[in-house]
């Protein structure tokens, strides 16, 4: 429905006043991946391509209606980064426990966050970098960050126009990376022998903000991609591309960014911070991603690709956890049971 309350309108000032001043942030902290991400584009894809040079789905890979489910989050003060996500972002609460809750927008479960005792992570360990979320529309989006910055105005970090994707970067009480995004249209992505170009041009908050806000908003959202903190990219492709099957559809500057059926990336790693880094020391920060396949037989064939490659695993209702070279969680799920 068409936006009726309109808070920018009332004090047209104070979103150049929010978004300006934590811009100043953003500019002296960077965005990693504005700086870096670039145009580069890798020699070739990891199969075949069809006459776009768009990857079609090959027998030892992921199946193109591959999707994401909820993020784990284990968090220290549950109280806290609850509230961040659920008043500042707008999450609902889906499932309310004593020491976790579950959030999402309208009906579709996102965020999992669970109390945990243990320290927090350092930046430069392996971990998460950070969650996206993949909004329906611009006015969606654009609600949703005007009200993230007015609410939580330290917590935002920088925006950029990726060519495929319009996205905007916070970070939660704990320093875990939250992406705002929404997709541009697929066929104005630009693909070349299975990579699909990505770039970081200037996104314009304020302006995102007042060309769509009250535009047609539906509202939902669902987890877009993951970005990982990894030791060595390496490591990395064996398991993400080789084993699990994605495909690696754009390399930058240390990262890796890998996709089923030729979306811009459902996943990515990268050393920016973290090279070098060994296993993870903390439970708190990630505590699982979902990866959400079509049916169970896809489950069991990935989980096959795992055992060959000899990678630990652990067999659970409806699916399958493993865990990458430095300890995050992959839940690997059927959506049709």
């Amino acid at each position: 429905m068409t936006r009726t309350s309109q808070p920018a309108r009332r004090s047209p000032n104070l979103l150049l006043i929010v978004i300006a001043a934590v811009v100043l942030v953003a500019v002296a902290g960077g965005v990693t991946w504005a700086v870096l991400g670039g145009r580069g584009v890798a020699p070739g894809a990891s199969g075949a391509v069809d006459a776009a040079g768009v990857p079609v789905e090959r027998a030892d890979g992921m199946p193109a209606e591959t999707e994401l489910g909820v993020t784990e989050l284990k968090v220290q003060n549950l109280e806290n980064v609850q509230a961040y996500y659920q008043n500042a972002v707008g999450l609902a609460v889906i499932e309310q426990q004593p020491d976790a809750v579950t959030l999402g927008m309208g009906e579709v479960p996102l965020m999992r966050l669970e109390r945990s005792a243990e320290p927090l992570p350092q930046p430069t360990d392996a971990g998460l970098y950070h969650t996206a979320i993949l909004f329906a529309d611009e006015a969606s989006l654009a609600k949703t960050v005007l009200q993230t910055a007015q609410l939580a105005p330290g917590s935002y970090q920088g925006s950029a126009d990726h060519l495929v994707s319009q996205a905007f970067y916070f970070g939660d009480p704990e320093g875990n990376g939250v992406e705002l995004y929404v997709d541009r249209p697929r066929e104005d992505w630009q693909w070349n022998n299975g990579q699909v170009e990505m770039g970081s041009e200037p996104l314009d908050p304020n302006a995102f903000i007042e060309e769509h806000l009250d535009g047609e908003a539906a509202g939902t959202a669902v987890i877009g991609h993951i970005h990982l903190k990894v030791g060595n990219l390496e490591d990395a492709r064996a398991f993400y591309a080789d084993t699990l099957g994605f495909d690696v559809v754009s390399e930058a500057e240390g990262a890796l960014f890998y996709s089923a059926g030729g979306y811009h990336h459902h996943l990515a790693t990268n050393t920016w911070q973290s090279a070098g880094a060994g296993p993870r020391s903390t439970e708190v920060g990630l505590g699982a991603l979902t990866i959400a396949l079509p049916t169970a037989a896809d489950v069991e064939q990935v989980a096959g690709r795992i055992d060959a490659a000899s990678y630990d695993r652990e067999a659970v209702e409806g699916g399958t956890v493993v865990r990458d070279p430095w300890g995050n969680k992959i839940r690997l799920v059927a959506r049709a049971q």
